[in-house]
């Protein structure tokens, strides 16, 4: 079994409902639905800082680029959209 590090936290009662509405959609437990979304916040952080260092170093990326990126993203999503389902998770 994973280690967890068990924690209290307070939050508004409408961001609360959101989060447990949001879980229960996706099939996951409240907390495991936090880690998630806290690993995601955290990636999406890694990459903006991969990507100022990247244009930095090398320069900004042109409008045909961003276009590239844009339509690889685009997609991604609906790759994404088509796997199989969710099972129900713990944090």
């Amino acid at each position: 079994m994973a280690v967890r590090k068990k924690r209290s936290i307070s939050m508004p009662p409408d961001l609360d409902t959101d989060i447990e509405t949001a879980a229960a959609a996706e099939g996951l437990t409240y907390s495991a639905w936090l880690a998630a979304m806290a690993r995601k916040e955290f990636m999406v952080r890694a990459g903006l800082d991969a990507v100022a260092r990247f244009e930095a170093e090398h320069g900004s990326f042109s409008p045909d680029e961003l276009t590239e990126a844009e339509t690889w993203a685009k997609e991604a999503l609906v790759r994404s959209q088509r796997t199989g389902s969710r099972r129900r998770q713990t944090a």
